[in-house]
């Protein structure tokens, strides 16, 4: 029996289509489950976020409302001051005490406004730290969205380069997915920024 060499060569194009076919495969579904494991995690770093910030703006609030406090209580004593002026012998006593008791509350006041400053301003920090994760996760589900994209492609035409080329937004996707797992410094501000 003789074998027909077209029918070999279609043989070996189904066979080589078939591998390339399955490669594409297995990596589609290792770049979906590493997708889910990053979103997980992403998602609970947005409401780490999202409580930084609410936060941030409650002890912003809180100091403002102290600022006013130690405002009121600062024109309080201006006012219980120049009314003691005028007072007589008898009522300076009472003035004094109560212009002691408004200076200690101005004071009590300017203390706390000064903690709930602090407060806020360290919200600030742990909100530009998990926005910094959050950026390494966005960087890496575009990126494995962009190799998917590219294999769904690569699987229509059967193109082994086109494979090659997949692999290069797979392996950037990979690399801020795990930064952004493990807390990696990895980082590309200016990529970043240029897609803010």
């Amino acid at each position: 029996m003789e074998l027909d060499p077209q029918q070999l060569i279609e043989d070996a194009r189904q066979a080589r289509a078939r591998r390339l076919n399955a490669v594409v495969a297995v990596t589609v579904a290792v770049l979906a489950t590493f997708m889910g494991i990053c979103k997980v995690k992403d998602d609970n770093i947005v409401q780490a976020m999202q409580q930084a910030q609410a936060d941030k703006l409650d002890h912003w609030s809180f100091y403002q409302a102290r600022n006013i406090r130690q405002e009121v209580a600062d024109a309080t004593v201006t006012l219980l001051e120049l009314g003691r002026q005028g007072a007589g012998a008898e009522s300076t006593a009472r003035y004094d005490a109560a212009i002691a008791s408004y200076r200690q509350l101005a004071k009590e006041q300017a203390a706390k406004k000064a903690e709930l400053k602090a407060q806020a301003e360290q919200d600030q920090v742990s909100y530009d730290a998990l926005n910094f994760r959050d950026d390494q996760f966005d960087l890496s589900d575009a990126s494995i969205a962009i190799a998917i994209a590219m294999l769904a492609v690569t699987a229509l035409t059967g193109l082994w380069s086109l494979y090659f080329a997949a692999l290069v937004p797979t392996a950037f996707g990979l690399a801020m997915g795990v930064a952004g797992l493990a807390a990696l410094p990895w980082h590309p501000g200016a990529l970043v920024r240029l897609l803010s």
